[in-house]
Formats: C-alpha cells, sequence, structure tokens
C-alpha cells in the first residue's frame, strides 16, 4: 500500500462533490479527485506527433502491410469519432460531473495528455483529437514497473505499487509515457528517420493491459463494496468523497481489485494461453487447433525472428505477424515478422455508424473524413467479421451442443454494454415443416414510427445468450441518494412503450443484497450476471483476484479453490415435438436495442454539448441495419429427411480455381479460372494478410482477370480471389445477405 500526501489536490469539498454526484453541475472543468488516476498526466509530454505526421514515412506504399492504412481503420484510430462513446459520455457526465475524463483518457489519448479533456464533456478536444489512441500513444508507452525505460510520472501519480520489485498498473489508461524524443517499438536494428530506442514491452503479454482493463475509480472509492466481485480481495479506499487522491482506490490498489467495468485483460490473464508460447502449439487440445488460435499460429510459426519467445499475447492474436516493410523508406529491413497494425476486433458495425454520421455532418469529433478514411474503415469492417468467424466453433453430440472459446478471453469479450452472442435453432419435422425457433431475432417494438429488432424473448426456457449483465446495488443507491442523487433517476426502460420502469429511489427501497441491471456504468458497482464461456485454463484463483469470475461462480466446471473452468459451453437440446432436424446458428450482435434505447432515452439535454447524441446515435443505428447479427458458426442436429427440402435459393458458389500472379510496371495482374458452380454476382480480389483480408476490387461474372494498379515498385503483394452469389439481385455485395465462396489459392508477385 502506498502512504502519500498531497494535500494541494485536495480541492473539491464534500458539498461540492455532493453536487457533482447529484447532477445539478455539468461538464466539470476541474477534475474531480475521485476520477484522477495515477500515470503521466497532462502536460508532461509534450512532444506528441499526429498521424499524418507518421504517414510521410509509414503509410501510402503497401495497403497489405503498411502500418498506416490498417491502423486508419481500426477502432483505436477512430475511438475519437465513436459515436457510442459521445452517446455515452453524455450520460456519464449527467450521472457524474466529471466523469468524461475517464472516457476520454482513452478514447482521444492526444487530446488527454495535452490539457484538452477538460471542460469534461469533450467540448475542449480539437478536430486531430478524433484520432483516437495514436501513433505517438502506443510507440511513447514504457512499462509503468519502471524496469527498462522510465515514463514520465511523479508523486502521488506513480502507475505501479512501488514495491521491490514493482509492480505496474495496467489498466483504465493509466500509461507511463517516455519524456524524450525517441519512438520505442520492438526492433533492434530499426533504419528509423528519428531516434529510436527498443523496447522489449512492446512484446510484452501486459501491453495491451494499459486499456483493456476499464475499472471506475470513483465507484471503487466510494460505494460500499467498492465495484468488486463478492469474491473480490479487499480494497484500500478513502469511501470520502472529495478526500486527497493519495487515499483514493486507484492510487493504492492494482486497477483489477475494484470497479470492475470491462476485464478483457483479466480474462486474458487468469487463462493458459497468456503463458503459452507459440512454439507449443502442438501441445493444446485438439478442439483449440482451430480458429483465432490457429490462425495466430499459422502467422507467426513460433518465437519472433530474433529468437525472442512468443507468447500468445494480444499482440500475436490481434496484430498478426506479415511479411514486409515497416516504412518506405531505402535501406530499411524486410520484416517476417512485421505486426499488421489493424488490431482488429469484432466490432463490424461501427465502421458504418461512422460513415452514416460523417455523411449527415453529426459525428461529435472527426468529421469530413477523407475518401483513404473510408476505404480504410471498409477494410477494418471486413476484417472485423472475419474474426468473429474465428472466435467458436460449434459441434452437436447425440442431444446437446457444445460451444468453445477459440479465442484468449472470453468469449465474447470487451466493453459489455449491449453486446451479445446467442444460440439460434429453427427446429424442422421429417415433412420438413417449421415447429419453432429458438433465440428468434425479429421486430419486437417500434420508435418513430420505425420497427426495430432484438431478440424476441429473452428470458425464454429455450433461450441462451452469453452476456455480461451491471448493476448497482440497494445499498450503493440509498448512498447516492444521500449524496443528492435523485430518486426519479431511471434505471432502465420498458423497450416496447420506452416508458420509466424502474427508479433509483424503488432500488434504495428494497433489501439489503437487492441489486437490479442498469446501463449506468459510471454508476455501476456490481456484476448481475455474466455466463460469458471463459477462455481455456481460466482459473478460479487467477480470475477471483482479478475479479473476472463468470457470475455465478459455479458455472463451467470450476470447483472453487484451484478450480479450472472449462472453455466450452455444453447446451442440453430441448426438442419440441417431432422434431427431426434443426439448423443451428451462433449469432453475434455488437449493439443492442436495449443499449441504443437507454442512451436516447436517458439523454435529458443537460449536457448542452452532448443533448443530441442519444438522438444521432439512434438515428445512425436505423440507418445501418440495426447492427443486424453476425453468423459466427452454424451446424445442424439430427438427420435430414429423406425428402430433401428444395436448394436453397442462393447457395454457395464453388472456389476461384488455379490463380496466377504476374508482375507489371507499379502493377501486378492476375488470373484464375472460373468457379464451379459459377457465381451470378462475380469475384472478389483481396490482398492476404496472413489469413485476414483486404479488399482490392471486383470483378463481374464473367471476368477471370484483374489487374492491381498505383503499386509500389520493388514490393510483394499477395492475393486470394473469392466468388459471390447475388442473393437479393441487387448488383452490389451485401455482407451476411449475399454468399462468398472460400477463398482461392494465394499467389505472389513483386512490382516492378
Amino acid at each position: 500500500m502506498k502512504s502519500r500526501r498531497m494535500g494541494s489536490l485536495f480541492s473539491l469539498s464534500l458539498a461540492i462533490v455532493s453536487l457533482v454526484i447529484g447532477g445539478t453541475a455539468w461538464s466539470a472543468t476541474v477534475v474531480p479527485n475521485e476520477i484522477q488516476q495515477p500515470g503521466t498526466q497532462p502536460g508532461q509530454v509534450g512532444n506528441l506527433e499526429t498521424p499524418d505526421k507518421c504517414d510521410n514515412c509509414h503509410g501510402g506504399y503497401n495497403k497489405a502491410v503498411e502500418p498506416a492504412f490498417n491502423w486508419r481503420g481500426s477502432m483505436m484510430a477512430n475511438a475519437g469519432r465513436d459515436p457510442i462513446f459521445w452517446a455515452t459520455l453524455a450520460i456519464a457526465e449527467q450521472d457524474f460531473d466529471g466523469a468524461g475524463d475517464l472516457c476520454i483518457r482513452c478514447h482521444s489519448t492526444a487530446g488527454w495528455m495535452a490539457g484538452r479533456s477538460t471542460p469534461t464533456d469533450g467540448s475542449g478536444l480539437n478536430a486531430g483529437d478524433a484520432d483516437g489512441v495514436d501513433c505517438d500513444t502506443c510507440h511513447k508507452m514504457t512499462n509503468p514497473n519502471n524496469r527498462e525505460h522510465l515514463g514520465a510520472m511523479s508523486a502521488p501519480f506513480i502507475a505501479n505499487d512501488e514495491q521491490t520489485p514493482a509492480t505496474g498498473y495496467y489498466g483504465s489508461g493509466m500509461m507511463s509515457l517516455y519524456p524524450g524524443s525517441a519512438k520505442l517499438g520492438p526492433y533492434s536494428d530499426a533504419a528509423a528517420r528519428h531516434q529510436f530506442l527498443q523496447s522489449k514491452f512492446h512484446r510484452d503479454v501486459d501491453f495491451c493491459g494499459t486499456c483493456h482493463d476499464v475499472s471506475n475509480p470513483a465507484v471503487g472509492d466510494l460505494a460500499h463494496n467498492n465495484g468488486k466481485q463478492a469474491t473480490g480481495d479487499a480494497v484500500v479506499a478513502s469511501g470520502a468523497p472529495g478526500s486527497p487522491v493519495d487515499g483514493k482506490a486507484a492510487f493504492n490498489n492494482l486497477p483489477f481489485k475494484y470497479g470492475v467495468v470491462e476485464r478483457t485483460f483479466s480474462e486474458y490473464k487468469s487463462g493458459a494461453l497468456s503463458k503459452t508460447l507459440v512454439s507449443n502449439y502442438a501441445g493444446l487440445p485438439a478442439d483449440l487447433k482451430a480458429g483465432a488460435i490457429k490462425a495466430a499460429f499459422d502467422s507467426a510459426g513460433g518465437n519472433y525472428k530474433d529468437g525472442t519467445p512468443r507468447y500468445f499475447s494480444c499482440q500475436t492474436c490481434h496484430m498478426r505477424a506479415v511479411t514486409g516493410y515497416g516504412a518506405n523508406k531505402s535501406g530499411i529491413p524486410l520484416r517476417l515478422d512485421l505486426p499488421l497494425h489493424d488490431m482488429t476486433g469484432g466490432n463490424y458495425w461501427m465502421p458504418d455508424v461512422i460513415k452514416y454520421q460523417n455523411s449527415q455532418a453529426t459525428l461529435r469529433l472527426g468529421g469530413g473524413m477523407t475518401a483513404l478514411q473510408l476505404e480504410a474503415l471498409d477494410a477494418g469492417k471486413l476484417r472485423a467479421r472475419q474474426q468473429l468467424d474465428l472466435a467458436a466453433s460449434l459441434s452437436v453430440s447425440g442431444d446437446t451442443l457444445k460451444v468453445t472459446n477459440l479465442t484468449g478471453h472470453k468469449l465474447i469479450s470487451g466493453y459489455p454494454e449491449g453486446r451479445r452472442m446467442w444460440i439460434n435453432i429453427k427446429w424442422y419435422d421429417s415433412a420438413n415443416n417449421f415447429l419453432r425457433e429458438d433465440g428468434k431475432y425479429d421486430v419486437v417494438a417500434q420508435v418513430n414510427g420505425t420497427p426495430v429488432k432484438s431478440i424476441v424473448d429473452l428470458t425464454g426456457t429455450n433461450t441462451r445468450i452469453y452476456e455480461a449483465h451491471y448493476g448497482m446495488t440497494q445499498e450503493w443507491a440509498a448512498q447516492l441518494m444521500t449524496l443528492g442523487k435523485p430518486a426519479i433517476l431511471a434505471l432502465s426502460f420498458d423497450r416496447v412503450t420506452g416508458d420509466v420502469d424502474y427508479t433509483l429511489g424503488e432500488l434504495a427501497a428494497q433489501a439489503a443484497g437487492t441489486s437490479y441491471e442498469t446501463f449506468h456504468f459510471v454508476l455501476n458497482n456490481t456484476v448481475v450476471k455474466d455466463n460469458r464461456i471463459p477462455p481455456y485454463g481460466m482459473t478460479y484463483d487467477e480470475a477471483r483476484q482479478r475479479n473476472a469470475l463468470p457470475v455465478p461462480a459455479a458455472q463451467y466446471g470450476a470447483s472453487g479453490t484451484s478450480g479450472t473452468y472449462n472453455y466450452w459451453d455444453e447446451v442440453a437440446l430441448s426438442k419440441p415435438a417431432g422434431a427431426e432436424y434443426a439448423e443451428i446458428k451462433l449469432l453475434y450482435q455488437p449493439t443492442s436495442w436495449e443499449y441504443i434505447q437507454f442512451l436516447y432515452r436517458a439523454n435529458t439535454g443537460q449536457v448542452a454539448f452532448l443533448a443530441q447524441e442519444g438522438d444521432n446515435l439512434l438515428n445512425a443505428w436505423l440507418n445501418t441495419g440495426m447492427a443486424e447479427p453476425h453468423v459466427m458458426a452454424e451446424t445442424f442436429w439430427g438427420k435430414k429427411p429423406s425428402t430433401e427440402p428444395p436448394p436453397p435459393v442462393c447457395a454457395t458458389p464453388g472456389v476461384a480455381p488455379n490463380l496466377t500472379a504476374k508482375a507489371a510496371k507499379k502493377a501486378v495482374s492476375l488470373a484464375w479460372s472460373a468457379a464451379n458452380p459459377a457465381p451470378d454476382g462475380g469475384y472478389r480480389v483481396y490482398y492476404d494478410q496472413s489469413g485476414k483480408l483486404q479488399l482490392r476490387g471486383s470483378v463481374g461474372k464473367t471476368v477471370l482477370t484483374y489487374k492491381d494498379t498505383g503499386l509500389t515498385s520493388r514490393v510483394t503483394y499477395t492475393y486470394v480471389v473469392t466468388a459471390w452469389q447475388d442473393c437479393n439481385g441487387n448488383g452490389v455485395f451485401d455482407s451476411g445477405v449475399d454468399m462468398e465462396s472460400a477463398v482461392s489459392n494465394k499467389a505472389s508477385a513483386t512490382a516492378q
């Protein structure tokens, strides 16, 4: 435990904090002590450069592998534009004035480091801050345990436990940034045109934990349970509003101990893959040698090319190793393990939202996007769908369905609000008559005259949804009311009528020990439900310490202390009478109607700068397919009837065979043979990125050639081709609607 004095930061009185929590002031110009955290502080590092400058060397020469283009299509690059961020920020600021600083810290790191996070509603950010987690953010990061390069940190804002040796604070954007001019990266032989330092931290399994464990420091310090799970360890906290920062929970505990918001990094660290070398892939269980784990192994192969041991880290899976140059200058090394800077997750819908709001001039930050930025977003969307296809597998044995987690964290993971995965089953009898659909997704309500879709039966016996639900306890609700929160604060809304159906006052009036699910993330202090599938080798002991246990904890086979969780779920299939056959799909949705409705209805307009963000997000959701669910995996149960149903109206075409690539001047010419069965839509040409695909172009159904132009001389490009069926007959490829074949063989050529 740290012992510090920082009386000068005792800037907020109890009365002022009561106003902050009570909601009678918004858009703080001074960050409350409850929200402050250790790490490099605003103004301590002043030489952060715009990504546009980095593009001069690291972009514009090979979109398949270059850092710039692939980063620009990532959610990290667009974190400052993200409309869900802005709509959620509006509610956070209403709930706890000043809480926006916590959000901006990760969604616009350059803006935060430059001191533009105040006012905390984001109104102080400038146009360049839309780039979110930018180049210098990552390439200035040092290990906060201070065992390598020293970042800019001063007491009491030291982001480690100050023991010997120190353990770093990995979470909630508590970065330790290098104050010098050098850029930090993993290579010792970079032929950079700027100063550089090799950093072992950039390959470390802890690196991405800096942002991908998120804890709420306000709840961690003030709530009666410190926002931890019931089994969590004791938290050192002041419990006193407005008290000095050196007594706050964020300054005296490892970040995973309090204020649970997101635990992706802790899920990973609680599992076995974080301790497994890629070179030991052969020793993994057979059913794990598939999907994302296999893709990571296929791209990496083993250790880094300089002999450094490589683990199944976040970087290994989400920045796959490709062959290429890291910059466009002469004399730089050809890397066989260049990290692809795409950082792809599973949010295939957000690129559409950003593009839509950009077209409507309703982006709160970062509008007026260039054609290159929009192209990069399309590429990122495609990769996100591919990533989801690798995340899970389905298999049936008898009357049991098995869902296997093929990732290094829970299935699903990330920010939990509105994200869900579920099983959809359509049952048929021996005559192919439809009997029942479990996990049906269809119209459930209307908003402003427009039908909206969701899972029809959220709580049905035959509905299996994998998700995390957070909420508030009765004790915390009562405590919030003493701090000025109104009893009429809406905790939830009826998803059909939109009416308030539960309030803070109602929760406070319940018996002690009661909890209630709500989307008020900055006020939530408990995990009500978490039935997401654990990763391989996740232990009860480590997950308990990190507040990352399933809720209830007895799920998935762990029997308590020293137990290990299953990395799969087994579901007993509930057959309707007469069922002979079933089609089974695993569906994923990044943002549900229920969450969109909450962000729309809960925005009271009291934070003037953010008053329209709920409306803007709702409008975007309605106009971009309502985050139409993605099919992650599918299988079947039973035996198809002897009287086969008619073939599907839209069948998947065959693979395009015999792809060849021939070099030309700043171009590559491709040719292939016709697919069989032939497509009626055409063919799509992709760059291959160690198994990830980046669309380069498309041709009609009778065209069997493609010339890729505008390339960089002496750079090698690798391609695959697919055939596609135009299922809706509109002449345009629609992901999730049209049918696309498997990829062709790979073909490579070096542009002349």
